[in-house]
């Protein structure tokens, strides 16, 4: 039986997978190696610029933590964010070594 070619994601840009079609299998496990590399890098330094913001930690009754999204863990604190002049409340919570985030809203809902 042949093998089937596989069907690249939407989310991949067109001239992207047109290029790596082109490429030998040896070039394109080099090509899938420094994607996870440049992908851990860019997580790190997300991280890393996490860490490194001013954050204030608000507290929410216990009604408003029993209000999670599904993706967000129990543990998670309120965290707020100023993102170019503008606050946000953020969810944080700890993954591991990782510090994950999901947006919850904005502190002024005017903004």
């Amino acid at each position: 039986m042949a093998p089937t070619e596989p069907t690249a994601p939407d989310a991949i840009a067109q001239y992207i997978t047109d290029g790596l079609e082109r490429q030998s299998p040896d070039n394109l496990r080099t090509i899938a190696a420094y994607a996870e590399d440049l992908a851990a890098y860019k997580e790190a330094q997300a991280e890393a610029e996490l860490e490194g913001q001013d954050e204030e930690v608000v507290r929410e009754t216990s009604e408003e933590v029993d209000d999670l999204p599904d993706e967000v863990p129990g543990k998670a604190s309120v965290v707020i964010k100023e993102i170019n002049d503008n606050r946000y409340y953020y969810y944080q919570w700890r993954d591991g070594e990782k510090i994950r985030s999901k947006y919850k809203a904005p502190v002024n809902p005017s903004e």
